[in-house]
């Protein structure tokens, strides 16, 4: 027997069950319910099919073909759960739209560019408002910590703890929550933007930590189009993205280690755990292959090759 839900009701459920699996994207979810809200409004309540699909997708207006396959694969993983449902759905194939990369090469930030980046935060407006300062220093701890953007944002001021230097990142991937130590700078730099954004919100009513001008709390969305106006600005043709601050961080903690001699084997758990990851796989994946790190692969390489044949055997 087939029990009619709406759409919207159908998602939701959907989303729920992803959930108490343990994923969570705010960018689906997202998506997903935007889907909901076109087929609730036109008034259809039957099963779901390729047709509807392939309306929707082409709705909006100068969508790339990029964003019209990431759409039909958020529906495609709906539809499949759909038909437990609603046995008559249609699962649309995937390559409707073609295919395209979905994972861009990481870009690795240079310090220089970090810095420039932190400045043209100066260019935001509204001019000697609340914003520019927020998106400075929301970017210092991306680049300082190595979170996630959406951790970031969803910042309370009950989690940051500037008196012991501690973060509480609550509820994050996979609903795990973690502690992240800050480095004494960093401590330094977010206990000067609670001063100034106090000065410029003396009666600060949201919880949020980082806001913009009338208490406005941050959201994912406005944020990555706040962050393509600053590459916009900066000229930088290889749109690096917000989420490249966490390989960065990867990269330069990684080699800091070898630099220090540390043994980066052992170390590299320390790291997963500080990451929120619940494999340590999940962090070798952050790894990008920096000049840096190569002239390091290949000087331990060269030192291992001229050992005596012996003792090169012993270490395989």
């Amino acid at each position: 027997m087939t029990i009619s839900f709406t759409m919207k009701k159908r998602i939701e459920l959907y989303l729920n069950h992803r959930r108490c699996l343990g994923y969570d994207s705010l960018s689906i979810e997202r998506e997903l319910l935007k889907f909901a809200d076109y087929v609730d409004k036109k008034g259809y309540s039957g099963p779901l099919t390729v047709n509807l699909v392939t309306d929707w997708i082409e709705t909006s207006t100068n969508i790339t073909r990029r964003t019209q396959v990431e759409r039909l694969a958020y529906i495609h993983g709906f539809a499949k759960y759909d038909q437990i449902i609603e046995p008559q759905t249609k699962v649309p194939p995937l390559n409707l739209y073609g295919s395209v990369r979905r994972q861009s090469n990481p870009h690795i930030y240079s310090k220089k560019e970090i810095h420039d980046l932190l400045e043209a935060t100066k260019k935001l407006t509204p001019t000697g408002g609340l914003k520019p300062i927020t998106f400075k220093y929301l970017l210092g701890l991306l680049a300082s910590t190595g979170l996630r953007i959406s951790e970031a944002i969803r910042l309370t001021r009950q989690d940051v703890d500037l008196e012991n230097g501690i973060l509480t990142i609550r509820e994050t991937k996979f609903h795990k929550s973690r502690y992240v130590p800050l480095h004494p700078t960093t401590r330094k730099a977010l206990k000067e933007y609670v001063l100034l954004r106090n000065r410029h919100i003396p009666d600060l009513l949201s919880s949020e930590f980082f806001v913009t001008d009338h208490c406005r709390p941050l959201e994912l969305m406005s944020t990555e189009k706040t962050f393509k106006k600053l590459r916009e600005y900066l000229g930088w043709i290889n749109k690096p993205r917000l989420y490249d601050f966490r390989h960065t961080f990867v990269c330069q903690r990684l080699l800091k280690w070898y630099q220090e001699g540390k043994d980066v084997d052992k170390m590299i758990i320390y790291l997963s755990t500080y990451l929120g990851h619940v494999r340590v796989t999940g962090t070798y994946w952050y790894l990008t292959a920096i000049p840096e790190l190569l002239l390091i692969v290949s000087k331990r390489f060269e030192n291992f090759a001229n050992l005596p044949k012996e003792v090169a055997n012993d270490g395989c």
